[in-house]
């Protein structure tokens, strides 16, 4: 295969970023979340560890109050200390509005960045990355593992930060006032350190299987969707219902063991954190009536300090964990984005002089029974030419070949001839646009459907309306009448022009057409195939079930396929001549 000859800088772009492995690709969408957000992430951190600061402060302000409050010694006064308090809470004041103001910022934007990011990524992957892909892993990544990784990792950054600071502190505190007291307290910790490692790892588990299991549950539900209409002509409800209740079941239960978890993490941690800070309250008490050095003031100190160091034992672990799933689904995800993609090939012009052959080609999906088999065919440039035969012989199938979908084929495709395996994805599709039997409309004006929301000059919008058939329709509704859901405003005519529109205005030099007319009425499906058959200076490769003599008889050449083999070709007067399969067919269909 060639190496990728540079053109356009974003094409070369596209191959390059196309060509990272999955863990470049992780790393990379890691890194989204904090580019551009530097601020937001600083004035966050800053928040954290003003409010911890304060929070400390105001224990050892206590103490002395409580000192003071018992007959004590202080080296300020009642005064003095409700001063530094308020002075405190006004810390905490600061520190609240700093952190909802840069954290919600930081959140915003982290996730906005990360969710175009893959979305970008997906849109460089070429069609035939999705030919064997499941859609589903996309839209469970951007829906509800995006949701999670921003509250179980992003959102508890800053919650970290803030645990350890407050971890560090209190220790630093409590050695100041009672080594021996603090001593205590360090071993009173163990327990709830033990119970915070043993407990941590199930958390992560937990969420890679939720995630595993939404990713089925959103696939079935797009499944259901998708073919509404086949589940109620078949009146196969109950076994869609059936389906859908197994895999959102399935989804649930998932989700709720990993709910179970999260609790059960949290009662031993909470469990194990009440012993220790009962241990400390009672050995301090202890301490206090035997006449240490121990004072009122500084128990009640160590007793709300274990609070500061029990909460870090309890969370970090979970934070963790919580982080560590977070980066599995993004793995998860970085390696769905990193497969199938293609990144080498040539740029060619967008032009077709010569034409299209097909040399010895064969394919079988997955290894298995051949689909096509030793097609020799030739499209000279600027012809129109129609693929018949009867269901299964290999139509769809090598017209997706012609766009790229598939590479596993034996033999070549030659484009003026160069071998669509040496062309890069992004030259493949300015020489080939595809109309398809299932258009996909946005739920846009016309005009943005035909210009797929880019920008063309008027001559050239011009030309696609009135070539594809569309002036009367726009005159009637205008070009900014809102198509609805999926076309659901349009009839399925006006869909199927708005493809050709759309193709037509791509100026591309070869159009395929897949079954465009299956689902339309004969006298609408008559218009829509002779609008295209209209077009000039267009090499048109039309896969066709409906053989009108009318029709017909303007292709340059008709290829028969049978059992993914070429049967006949040549023109219409031809092949009814010979009175063979083309003849049987066309007989049959009258």
């Amino acid at each position: 295969m060639e190496a990728v000859t540079k053109g356009p800088e974003a094409g070369g772009k596209v191959g390059q970023e196309a060509a990272a492995s999955a863990k470049e690709i992780s790393r990379e969408l890691k890194r989204t979340f904090y580019r551009n957000n530097k601020l937001n992430a600083v004035g966050s951190i800053f928040a954290s560890i003003l409010f911890a600061a304060s929070t400390l402060y105001l224990s050892w302000i206590m103490q002395h109050i409580v000192n003071l409050a018992s007959g004590g010694e202080s080296p300020y006064n009642i005064v003095e200390l409700a001063l530094i308090g308020v002075a405190l809470l006004a810390g905490m004041g600061i520190a609240f509005m700093m952190r909802y103001h840069f954290l919600s910022g930081f959140l915003r934007r982290a996730m906005q960045q990360y969710k175009d990011r893959v979305f970008e990524r997906v849109s460089q992957k070429s069609l035939r990355s999705f030919s064997g892909e499941n859609t589903s892993t996309y839209i469970s990544a951007l829906s509800n593992d995006a949701a999670r990784i921003e509250q179980k990792y992003l959102n508890q950054i800053f919650d970290l930060a803030e645990l350890s600071i407050m971890f560090v502190g209190s220790f630093v505190l409590m050695l100041l006032s009672s080594p021996f007291f603090t001593l205590i307290a360090v071993l009173a910790s163990i327990l709830p350190m033990i119970a915070a490692l043993l407990t941590g790892k199930t958390l992560a588990s937990r969420e890679r299987e939720a995630s595993s299991r939404n990713d089925s549950f959103v696939a079935t539900l797009k499944d259901m969707l998708t073919g509404f209409s086949v589940v109620k002509s078949f009146k196969a409800e109950l076994e869609a219902l059936r389906l859908f209740k197994q895999s959102n079941s399935s989804a649930e239960q998932a989700k709720q063991k990993r709910f179970k978890a999260e609790v059960l993490i949290r009662a031993i941690a909470s469990g194990a954190g009440f012993l220790a800070q009962m241990a400390v309250f009672i050995s301090g008490a202890y301490l206090a009536i035997t006449g240490t050095s121990v004072t009122s003031g500084t128990l009640i100190m160590f007793v709300q300090l274990m609070n500061f160091v029990i909460s870090p034992i309890q969370q970090v672990p979970q934070i963790l964990a919580g982080r560590k799933a977070s980066f599995g689904m993004i793995d998860k995800l970085a390696d769905s984005l990193a497969t199938n993609v293609r990144s080498e090939g040539k740029r060619v012009d967008n032009v077709l002089d010569e034409g299209v052959e097909i040399k010895n080609l064969s394919f079988a999906y997955d290894g298995g029974n051949p689909i096509l088999q030793g097609i020799d065919l030739s499209f000279p440039a600027g012809g129109s030419y129609a693929l018949v035969g009867a269901s299964g012989s290999g139509k769809s199938t090598l017209l997706n070949l012609l766009m790229g979908a598939y590479a596993g084929y034996e033999g070549q495709i030659f484009y003026d001839g160069d071998e669509l395996r040496n062309i890069s994805a992004d030259s493949l599709y300015d020489l080939v646009s595809i109309v398809e039997q299932s258009v996909f409309v946005f739920n846009s004006s016309i005009e943005d459907n035909i210009t797929m929301f880019k920008h063309f000059p008027e001559k050239d919008m011009e030309r696609a309306i009135r070539m594809s058939g569309l002036s009367e329709r726009i005159a009637e509704r205008g070009a900014d009448y809102m198509c609805g859901e999926n076309g659901s405003g349009l009839s399925g005519g006006e869909r199927q022009r708005i493809s050709i529109a759309r193709a037509l205005l791509r100026r591309t030099p070869v159009m395929l057409v897949d079954e465009a007319t299956a689902a339309l009425d004969a006298e609408t499906a008559h218009s829509v195939t002779n609008s295209i058959l209209d077009i000039s200076g267009l090499t048109r490769i039309v896969v066709t079930h409906r053989l009108e003599k009318t029709l017909l008889c303007r292709y340059d050449k008709i290829i028969v396929l049978k059992n993914g083999r070429v049967a006949e070709q040549g023109s219409f007067d031809e092949l009814m001549g010979e009175k063979g399969l083309f003849y049987s067919l066309y007989t049959v269909a009258q």
